[in-house]
């Protein structure tokens, strides 16, 4: 096949994704189109949460780790990450799937205690187990509440858009 036809294969092929792209990044198509997929990024978290997604191009994973917000990702990037970190990092915010235990009647307070900025809080309920709240003011994106959920309950999301 041509270069010309990739091209513009690419060019109409262009789709926006779920994926959750490094801190301070610019939007998904815009970043995927300026992304080299040099790994510098990867390589840079201190948290190890930036893995290579669909097509080689950087992705944030929190199963295992939490966001810092220690802009060495930004720090490194030659081209997709914008370099003013005085803004706010991304536009994503944790929820609770139904699968939380918490629903199931077991008290479990696993993503609260995990919350630094306190986003996460717990209503009491009589006769039930407490229920967990977000508040999505308080919530940055940084996914320390997803790794320690015995359920995987918690998704962090866009809060721009319902994904």
């Amino acid at each position: 096949m041509s270069n010309i036809n990739q091209s513009r294969r690419r060019l109409f092929n262009r789709r926006k994704t779920n994926a959750i792209r490094p801190p301070w990044s610019r939007d998904d198509i815009e970043f995927t189109d300026v992304c080299s997929r040099c790994d510098k990024c990867i390589q840079a978290c201190e948290t190890n949460i930036i893995i290579i997604g669909d097509g080689g191009f950087p992705e944030i994973d929190f199963k295992d780790d939490e966001c810092t917000f220690c802009k060495k990702c930004a720090e490194v990037c030659p081209e997709a990450i914008f370099n003013d970190t005085a803004q706010a990092a991304w536009q994503i915010t944790a929820t609770v799937n139904d699968s939380c235990l918490a629903n199931q009647g077991i008290w479990c307070q696993s993503c609260k205690d995990a919350c630094d900025p306190r986003a996460i809080s717990f209503k009491p309920a009589i006769g039930q187990a407490p229920h967990p709240n977000i508040d999505l003011d308080a919530c940055t994106g940084c996914g320390a509440c997803v790794a320690p959920c015995p359920n995987n309950a918690i998704v962090i999301t866009s809060s721009t858009t319902a994904l």
